[in-house]
């Protein structure tokens, strides 16, 4: 919780700057845009600068998607709160979030410059970047409908930080595989290929290899490493386990 400290004592807003420091400013009560000019470098502080930007950039956006088909269903707004209570935040931090959420839902967000800044800060993060994106998909999924506005909000969202179309649909599948295993208490075999992104016809080789690659991206300690949250540690945990029980099931399957 060092960041949020941090933040508090005004410095890391000040730090920040931009979109994102004008976001916490805020939610916090305070004026925290003081026009800090980013560079390519990452620079002493990064660690919760990053922390700081994707803590204010989740909860935003995830308004701005709520709110892309027009109305925020209560299926989406619970799907927040899951999210603010995974991080069992303080209610400092609760009360951000929920103002964030809400900043993100005004007309004129400028969704576009928060991405920018927010891709700068995270300074080539991948992984980190995905778990961002894998919230936001969850968010587009919470009420069991996903409207053509919101897809399409994230398909841009993800185009905008770098990802390919056809990785955006990878993630899409495991949030898919990842939400009707939850709806139904245990994931089903189909639901297992899907959170593992492989197909029946793969190899034992091929479907490792996939199982592998999604833990080191959802590893809690290496994302934390790179800039989540603290606070945030126990989505990743939560991911992983799924991930896990995913690749036990095929497994199970295939003796």
């Amino acid at each position: 919780m060092a960041w949020w400290g941090t933040l508090l004592g005004g410095t890391l807003g000040y730090m920040l700057g931009g979109p994102l420091g004008a976001l916490l400013g805020v939610a916090l009560g305070g004026n925290f845009d003081r026009g800090l000019n980013l560079s390519d470098t990452v620079a002493p502080g990064a660690q919760e600068r990053v922390q700081a930007a994707f803590f204010s950039a989740t909860f935003s956006i995830m308004g701005h998607i709520a709110k892309a088909d027009g109305k925020v269903t209560t299926d989406e707004v619970a799907s927040a709160r899951n999210i603010m209570n995974q991080m069992q935040l303080n209610s400092e931090q609760l009360e951000a979030a929920k103002k964030l959420f809400n900043e993100g839902k005004k007309p004129g967000f400028p969704l576009d410059e928060i991405l920018f800044q927010f891709k700068k800060e995270c300074h080539r993060r991948r992984n980190l970047i995905q778990m961002f994106l894998e919230i936001q998909i969850a968010m587009t999924m919470a009420d069991g409908n996903l409207h053509a506005k919101e897809k399409q909000l994230i398909y841009h969202i993800g185009q905008q930080l770098g990802f390919t179309t056809a990785h955006i649909d990878q993630l899409f599948q495991f949030a898919t595989g990842s939400a009707h295993a939850y709806k139904e208490k245990a994931p089903s075999l189909d639901d297992a290929y899907a959170i593992l992104g492989v197909k029946p016809s793969d190899s034992d080789a091929e479907i490792k290899k996939a199982y592998r690659r999604l833990m080191s991206q959802h590893h809690p300690d290496k994302l934390v490493a790179k800039g989540l949250p603290e606070e945030m540690i126990k989505v990743a945990t939560e991911k992983t386990q799924e991930i896990h029980k995913a690749y036990d099931l095929i497994k199970l399957n295939r003796n």
